[in-house]
């Protein structure tokens, strides 16, 4: 497989301008979702419909983002990436999603077993909401393996690796990768999220498709409720 940097033209590449926004955005949606429940919203924090609502959100608030850095300035989605692929390309994903899951197991047992890192799950909500029955496990599911790949890949390799990648591969691929996984909070997911990351954006640069990323995405966030499921 060969490197196939996006090639967009420089006026018709995202900038700037469109990280800005779609961050921005993300951050409001993620605001509205604090609204809901810890801020004095309708939702009890530890209710399973909260919880429901946390898991999707990572997902809506990409959406979210993406479609506020698209509105900028740019209306071609091809431009963010958002365009076919090969059937090559998607297997990649599905094989780069393995390898994955497989490294960030190696990583995260060494978290556990060199530090105190690993006694708070962040994601525990996730394992409650699909643990509170069949529809919220199926929620869960489409939730983390659908919507939330769909929209972290949309806004940070379409958006912000794609703009980036002006900088270079090695710009491109790694700041994009740092500013992902330092969304997803400074705690025991942080490696894990940079090794998908990076993965998903070498994809993205290589390709010039967000949909190989999504598809290592989905995979690796399908086990959470697989795993609830089978234990």
């Amino acid at each position: 497989m060969t490197s196939k940097q996006i090639d967009a033209p420089a006026h018709r590449r995202p900038g700037w301008p469109e990280i800005a926004v779609g961050l921005l955005a993300m951050v409001a949606a993620t605001v509205v979702l604090l609204l809901l429940g810890p801020l004095g919203g309708p939702l009890d924090p530890d209710s399973l419909a909260y919880g429901l609502a946390v898991t999707a959100w990572s997902g809506v608030a990409g959406i979210a983002g993406f479609a506020a850095a698209a509105a900028v300035r740019i209306r071609s989605w091809a431009a963010f990436g958002v365009r076919r692929t090969s059937w090559r390309w998607m297997a990649a994903g599905v094989a780069a999603g393995l390898f994955v899951l497989g490294a960030k197991t190696v990583v995260n047992s060494v978290i556990v077993a060199l530090t105190d890192f690993g006694e708070t799950d962040p994601q525990g909500v996730f394992h409650d909401a699909a643990g509170g029955g069949v529809l919220p496990l199926v929620l869960t599911f489409l939730f983390l393996a659908v919507l939330t790949p769909i929209g972290e890949e949309l806004l940070f390799r379409g958006v912000v690796t794609n703009a980036l990648l002006r900088y270079g591969p090695v710009v491109g691929v790694v700041a994009g990768s740092v500013l992902f996984a330092v969304y997803h909070g400074v705690n025991f997911v942080l490696p894990s999220a940079l090794i998908v990351g990076l993965v998903c954006a070498e994809l993205m640069r290589r390709s010039g498709s967000v949909w190989p990323g999504v598809v290592v995405h989905a995979v690796n966030n399908s086990a959470l409720p697989v795993y609830v499921m089978l234990s």
